[in-house]
């Protein structure tokens, strides 16, 4: 159920400091890690049906990334052709409440919260009201900022697209990074038997979290012996659509939920799109998904949260200033988990 708490409302530029103005990551075009800059930005304006958040921790993932650089350029459909449509990065967020929209009913100023916040890489950020939840008291900022974007395309990919069930056998590609380090623990939860595919130097990492077996990708190509999967989460692989099947057992469900070092035209869209062409015609289930931060999703991984079934697995903190660091560290493919800056 959703807390519902007295409403209240404040003139948005009236909680920050001098002038309305905030510390905030920005950047002016597409490039590298070295585009961004700590700069002082108006505070942003909040619609009726939006709070301004104070943000005391905000997560980095591969979404962040893929704005930043501009890739692929199919993207900059969404996020902008030529510059970014959105100078200011950042998606997850966890913080407190310092105003209200006159239409926001589940909210107070003084609420903690954590979900999907639009610009969050700066002191304060707006959000809608849909997009939140209140934070666990269980977690630290930094582990709250950590779930939004990576655990709900997680528990999408588990539970809704893979429909994941005791007994399941499941193969997850991927697995040490930030969505994988939740599907591994959601899956678990669910009562599968996990398979995690990743390199070498974080098997143990992968067997921590409750997988019960770790591959190392480089050591071969999974496909090559007599095991198949119920379902198969190709989280940051990228192997053909006709490979996939091979993975599956007979009437298996593979859902693609990302994938790296393809084109830079439509990185990996060209393997969801042949995905779904395919599973028409053949016995499997070929996928993909669409993750939105939602409330009702956050809310369904909250009694996960609160009793440790599914723990944030954070692999390094940077501060805002820190950004393009976390960035680099981010693109250099150590990170065990999730990356978050703290404020």
């Amino acid at each position: 159920m959703r807390h519902h708490s007295p409403r209240k409302t404040v003139t948005p530029n009236a909680a920050p400091g001098a002038r309305g103005t905030m510390r905030a990551v920005v950047q002016e075009t597409f490039g590298g890690p070295d585009v961004l800059e700590l700069r002082e930005v108006a505070v942003p304006n909040i619609a009726g049906d939006e709070v301004l958040v104070h943000v005391r921790a905000a997560g980095v993932d591969r979404g962040v990334w893929h704005t930043m650089t501009g890739l692929p350029y199919l993207g900059r459909l969404a996020f902008g052709l030529r510059r970014p449509r959105n100078p200011v990065p950042g998606m997850d967020l966890a913080g407190v409440v310092v105003a209200v929209g006159a239409e926001v009913t589940g909210f107070a100023v003084g609420d903690e919260v954590f979900g999907g916040g639009r610009s969050t890489f700066a002191d304060y950020a707006a959000a809608g009201e849909r997009s939140l939840a209140h934070k666990p008291a269980a977690l630290s900022f930094a582990q709250a900022a950590a779930v939004p974007v990576s655990a709900v395309t997680a528990l999408k990919a588990v539970q809704d697209v893979g429909r994941v069930a005791e007994g399941s056998r499941v193969l997850i590609l991927g697995a040490s990074g930030g969505v994988g380090s939740y599907a591994v623990q959601l899956a678990k939860a669910a009562g599968a038997h996990v398979t995690a595919v990743c390199s070498g130097a974080k098997t143990d990492y992968v067997l921590s979290l409750g997988a019960d077996r770790a591959i190392d990708y480089a050591a071969g190509d999974v496909a090559g012996g007599p095991e198949t999967y119920d379902v198969v989460l190709d989280i940051g692989g990228n192997p053909s659509v006709s490979r996939l099947r091979l993975y599956l057992t007979g009437k298996g469900t593979a859902v693609i939920v990302g994938g790296e070092g393809a084109d830079r035209l439509t990185g990996g869209l060209h393997r969801q799109l042949g995905a779904l062409a395919v599973s028409p015609f053949v016995p499997q289930r070929l996928t993909t998904l669409l993750a939105l931060v939602r409330a009702e999703s956050l809310e369904r991984l909250l009694p996960l949260l609160e009793t440790g079934a599914v723990v944030p697995s954070i692999d390094r903190t940077f501060t805002l200033g820190e950004a393009a660091r976390a960035m680099d560290h981010l693109a250099s493919g150590k990170v065990r988990g999730k990356i978050v800056l703290t404020l």
